[in-house]
């Protein structure tokens, strides 16, 4: 396996090694009951002493990831029935194969095949609630009007006339644009990864919110960059924070979700906007500005984009209609200009010679002329599930537990006593049939988090309510456990 090491770092080589490895264990890259490789083995492939990678080990062994047994070597902890699969059919061997990710949160915590009565980890739209049946008409249309569609490459960029639509809806939203500054592709995902592979290396400084959306850390950390997170206030993030470590560790790369961020909610204020925008034009460094949510709000429109300020180049502007429309689809845009367009391009074009073109005809006649209408629509549907999750979190959660309101967005950020264990809540509420997403996986380099974050958006609305409702009660009999065990007397 490979681990990147950083010789001049302040951080200690052992620490280094433990770090990477906890990050593959929580992510569910070496799985349970697997074994790491002996000592002498690992020394040798990294350079450093057999003492060190036994710092490491006895590291992980101390926060319970991995069991160590004299004689027999490390496991990661907990031996699961996969592990008794694998005795009949041997495939230890891979182990030996070195793989270059560092974590894969995204991979074990967003599992769309997995299906369970109260999906609260997925921040997506109810299927029935977007118009899939339009878009399905549309498709058949062009596939028998225009089969050229299917039978030709599309170009790198994309599809013109989808990009002169986009570039239009962005117009109307601030963002002053041409279909020539746009990049169209296979979802916000793949914004990230281009902007990541083209812009960002080993040892690179990437500032992130704290926390974030965990599919961009993972793109982050697997270029081997140094991801420095900064803490928010309810006004987004701390600019005062940025500004004290900008000096110490200048910024390569500023990613930012500053509408309704996922997963707090949070909206970045207009003047921490331009004091953002400010230090990217001081320091000569890149803004992702990712916009999932921007169009779902329930109160007052949200600040103009960063994008809209940037007269010098230094934003990346990633907008997807996978949240809104069509996430089989899989249709973003990325808005930038100059030689950053270029490269982007460049990079679009070895990853998959460009986006599929039916999925961009398809989508085009909805965006033209049907969007707008939808996302009123989709506004009131959404807003009343919020409605409905406040109100059965304020009517059964306990009271320790608590929350912000978001005023736009799929998700709500909460807040749980440190009493209650959330591994222990994911066991419990798994055989209930609830999902959630734990407050962890939304930070770099393992930082605990008491937070989970629900997503209200995928339930339908009676059966939202009956989850949390179930939810809450699982929360309330945990902090009741922890007052017992509390009182307990010492013998």
């Amino acid at each position: 396996m490979h681990i990147e090491l950083s010789r001049n770092s302040s951080v200690k080589l052992y620490l280094q090694i433990a770090k990477t490895l906890a990050d593959r264990i929580q992510s569910g890259l070496l799985p349970q009951g697997t074994k790491l490789p002996s000592v002498r083995h690992l020394s040798s492939l990294l350079s450093v002493s057999p003492v060190t990678v036994s710092k490491a080990y006895a590291e992980l062994e101390s926060i319970h990831l991995v069991v160590c047994t004299q004689g027999k070597g490390c496991y990661v902890a907990e031996p699961s029935v996969s592990l008794h699969r694998e005795e009949a059919l041997d495939l230890s061997w891979q182990m030996s194969l070195i793989d270059y990710l560092p974590r894969a949160q995204l991979w074990r915590n967003f599992n769309h095949s997995r299906q369970v009565p109260y999906s609260f980890h997925i921040a997506a739209v109810q299927p029935e609630l977007l118009p899939t049946r339009e878009i399905i008409n549309d498709t058949r249309r062009l596939s028998s009007e225009d089969p050229d569609a299917m039978a030709v490459y599309g170009t790198f960029e994309g599809d013109v006339e989808l990009r002169e639509v986009c570039a239009v809806h962005l117009s109307e939203r601030g963002i002053r644009t041409e279909a020539e500054h746009l990049l169209v592709t296979s979802g916000a995902q793949q914004g990230i990864d281009l902007v990541a592979r083209t812009f960002v290396g080993p040892g690179d400084v990437v500032y992130m919110e704290a926390p974030t959306y965990t599919g961009a850390i993972d793109v982050f950390t697997s270029r081997g960059a140094k991801v420095v997170m900064i803490p928010m206030d309810e006004q987004g993030m701390r600019m005062d924070i940025l500004t004290r470590l900008r000096d110490t560790h200048p910024p390569k790369l500023i990613y930012t979700i500053p509408t309704f961020h996922n997963p707090t909610g949070i909206t970045l204020t207009t003047v921490r906007r331009m004091q953002l925008l400010d230090l990217a034009q001081s320091y000569h460094c890149l803004i992702v500005e990712d916009d999932p949510f921007s169009d779902l709000y329930y109160k007052t429109k949200p600040p103009l984009p960063i994008k809209a300020h940037d007269l010098s180049g230094h934003v990346i502007y990633i907008k997807s209609f996978s949240k809104t429309v069509a996430p089989g689809c899989r249709i973003a845009c990325v808005v930038a200009t100059g030689s950053v367009l270029d490269r982007l391009v460049a990079a679009k074009s070895t990853t998959d010679l460009g986006s599929p073109l039916l999925t961009q005809k398809a989508l085009l006649p909805f965006i033209r002329h049907r969007l707008d209408n939808h996302l009123v629509s989709l506004r009131d549907q959404m807003q009343d599930r919020l409605t409905t999750a406040l109100h059965t979190l304020q009517r059964f959660a306990p009271a320790e537990v608590t929350w912000q309101a978001p005023e736009g967005g799929l998700n709500i950020w909460i807040k749980l006593p440190p009493a209650v264990d959330i591994a222990e809540l994911g066991r419990l509420a798994d055989r209930e049939g609830i999902s959630f997403l734990p407050g962890g996986v939304c930070y770099a380099g393992g930082m605990e988090s008491n937070h989970i974050r629900i997503s209200f958006s995928y339930t339908a609305k009676d059966t939202l309510e009956a989850g949390l409702r179930k939810l809450c009660r699982l929360l309330g009999e945990l902090l009741d456990r922890s007052v017992i065990m509390e009182r307990r007397p010492i013998l």
